[in-house]
């Protein structure tokens, strides 16, 4: 299968970028309903989101955060996440072009770490959760909502039928599950649910382990 690079997601989401929130409204409106609300609902502290992407969850976020650093590969995307900053005057966010897989943020300096909707175009989701682990402080919370491998065989041959086209249009690998790369990179799933049709939706919680030994 085409393993996509960094550049492909960028040429792919730079060409898709006004499309991008029309897409995303139906989407959640028949198939991920509410859990772009839960991931965010989620985050306390200081907060790392990684694939801010149009920037569609920052209205959302509460006062339980202290501070938002937002990361996006697509210089597309990150222009209209800024937009949306500066118009709805949202504070206590930062927005910087960067990598998920290589963040230029300091080690163990957040509470939360964020990804909606992003690991399935990473071009290697482990380098990411690792990245993330790194980032997080110890008892942090790695909060992922995502599309994956359905949980229901004919919705599997359908989706690895097609998910050739998805990576090579859009970089969307589409039955991806996250959890082994979060596992593989140390961390604790301390809940994971299913739901949307055919199961495609993952919500998923994991834990950093604190410094007294908790897994």
């Amino acid at each position: 299968m085409y393993q996509t690079s960094n550049e492909d997601i960028r040429k792919a989401f730079n060409k898709n970028a006004r499309l991008y929130d029309r897409w995303m409204v139906f989407f959640e409106r028949y198939v991920a309903v509410g859990t772009r609300d839960w991931a965010v609902s989620m985050a306390r502290g200081e907060v790392i989101e990684i694939g801010v992407g149009s920037g569609l969850n920052l209205p959302l976020y509460g006062p339980g955060i202290e501070h938002l650093t937002g990361i996006e590969l697509s210089e597309g995307m990150l222009a209209i996440a800024r937009r949306r900053v500066a118009e709805r005057r949202i504070d206590r966010v930062e927005l910087h072009h960067g990598d998920a897989q290589a963040l230029d943020l300091p080690s163990e300096s957040a509470d939360t770490f964020i990804s909606t909707f992003t690991f399935c175009t990473i071009p290697d989701p482990l380098a990411a959760s690792r990245e993330a682990y790194r980032v997080l402080r110890p008892g942090g919370v790695f909060v992922l909502a995502e599309h994956g491998r359905s949980t229901h065989a004919l919705g599997r041959a359908v989706m690895r039928a097609i998910e050739p086209l998805c990576i090579r249009v859009s970089a969307d690998h589409i039955t991806r599950d996250p959890v082994p790369y979060l596992t593989n990179a140390g961390f604790s799933i301390t809940e994971v649910q299913r739901g949307g049709p055919g199961g495609i939706v993952f919500r998923i919680l994991a834990h950093k382990p604190d410094t007294y030994g908790d897994h």
